[in-house]
């Protein structure tokens, strides 16, 4: 599998120039450093805000139905967005992609901040995942071509930690700015917050291009940028086609297949979707735990806000607990000594996974306490932490270098994809069990009666994880 790809970053030789020394905030690379780091704090500030404000969104605006859709729209998006950006990077270097990224990511802000109704706000959030797979391809390729070998670990490691302080503070700003400003302004203040990144990281970044230029001749690649937009398109029609729940629905739904489908197999390595032994298996496991876990959470602050009557605020902090879990799952793995279990760990995160979502669904139990699905949201937080660095430790393992990029782009394609359908599939369900025209007032008859529509979605996506577990032992290549 040879092609330009969203994560080609050189990822197994080190920048070509001299290694002067010093840390990730030395002299020659502190402003790069906060550069990068800032932007990924921009982008998983907003990720946790908007868990916080959607639920408020779509009542206001109407367009409960559509609430899976204003999720899985980010990623149907950046599907197309991540081929295009990694061929980008390679043809002109990271700073134009990334720059652009930047600038679509706030368009998109903006649009869905002053959307009259719920479609406009679904196109706001598509934009914005376009502005995002450019954004988030153009940084893995500055830090394989502007940092030696021996500091991208630790850049990395930064990475991780910037969603950190966004778990705890993200909800709390954003459940306040959502009662008090209203939810517009979740979307609205954040493009001021980009201003300054740019800022620091722009003479850095244009010095880092002049050191290590992109190298001449690459191109684009025309069929896997035409893969990519029927992937996009395709997922897009499938979600429509849910979303009717009628016979014309058919019609669409039948043309996404057909597009999806082909661009699904040209974009994965062979043997994906059976779930080959090796490299195969890692690649599909890694959009199956992505898919299953974004699925649930995305309905889980609507479920709290509609079903147990908490705020805003407390409803997205539920999700707190598994953004700092998922650190210290990411933690444990890398121990000394890890490397044996890789498989052990990978099929025991996805057992947590499953515990977790379906430990979420009692919460519509009356008797049992909200505060329980917090509880359940740090477990998974801990599996999907061990799942998804070892899914992607064991995919640079089972891959030869001149392989690495392309395989890395695979993973990343396939994280989008189970997102994508998963949570597609998941708003599909809350669309024909009524979850879209419920009155969604706590205690209500018809709030009751949703119960089962957020009942089955995370019963669902508890059963995918479990698929997961099942599928674990796969991960092994054949002697």
């Amino acid at each position: 599998m040879t092609t330009a790809s969203p994560t080609s970053v050189d990822a197994a030789s080190p920048p070509t120039g001299t290694d002067p020394g010093g840390g990730v905030l030395g002299g020659r690379y502190r402003a790069l450093t906060l550069g990068i780091v800032s932007v990924v704090l921009v982008i998983a500030f907003e990720a946790t805000a908007v868990n916080t404000a959607m639920p408020v969104a779509a009542r206001q605006l109407d367009g409960l139905e559509l609430y899976a859709f204003a999720f899985s729209g980010y990623f149907t998006t950046t599907l197309f967005a991540l081929v295009v950006s990694g061929q980008w990077c390679d043809r002109r270097g990271p700073r134009q992609p990334l720059f652009a990224g930047i600038a679509v990511f706030g368009a998109g802000l903006v649009v869905a901040g002053t959307a009259p109704g719920m479609w406009v706000f679904v196109a706001g959030r598509a934009i914005q995942g376009l502005g995002g797979g450019l954004v988030i391809v153009a940084l893995y390729v500055v830090v394989g071509r502007a940092y030696p070998e021996r500091l991208r670990p630790a850049v990395f490691a930064a990475f991780s930690s910037a969603w950190v302080l966004p778990s705890i503070v993200g909800p709390l700003v954003a459940g306040a700015v959502t009662q008090h400003l209203g939810w517009r302004w979740v979307f609205l203040a954040v493009p001021a917050l980009i201003l300054l990144p740019l800022a620091v990281m722009g003479p850095a970044l244009a010095r880092s291009e002049r050191e290590h230029p992109a190298p001449r001749g690459a191109d684009f690649d025309r069929r896997r940028t035409l893969l990519a937009a029927m992937a996009a398109v395709g997922a897009g029609l499938l979600q429509y086609a849910g979303q009717r729940l009628d016979l014309i629905g058919l019609i669409p739904g039948a043309a996404g297949v057909a597009l999806l489908a082909p661009a699904v197999l040209g974009l994965l390595p062979k043997g994906t979707l059976r779930s080959g032994r090796g490299l195969p298996t890692v690649i599909l496991l890694r959009g199956v735990a992505a898919g299953a876990f974004f699925a649930a959470e995305a309905f889980i602050p609507l479920m709290m806000v509609t079903q147990r009557g908490l705020s805003p605020t407390l409803a997205g902090l539920t999700l707190t607990s598994g953004g700092l879990s998922w650190a210290l799952g990411s933690w444990l793995q890398g121990r000394p000594g890890a490397e044996r279990y890789r498989a052990v760990m990978i099929r025991g995160g996805f057992v947590l996974s499953t515990v977790a979502i379906a430990g979420a669904a009692l919460v519509l139990v009356p008797a049992v306490p909200a505060w329980a699905a917090a509880l359940a949201w740090g477990v998974g937080g801990i599996g999907m932490g061990l799942t998804v660095a070892s899914v992607s430790v064991l995919m640079m393992k089972l891959s030869a270098p001149e392989d690495a990029g392309a395989n890395s782009a695979a993973l990343q394609m396939s994280d989008a994809l189970g997102n994508v359908l998963l949570t597609g599939l998941a708003g599909v369900m809350f669309a024909a069990l009524g979850g879209g025209s419920m009155a969604v007032a706590h205690g209500s008859a018809e709030g009751a009666g949703s119960a089962g529509a957020f009942a089955v979605i995370l019963l669902t996506m508890a059963g995918v994880a479990l698929l997961g577990a099942l599928l674990a032992g796969r991960v092994r290549a054949r002697a």
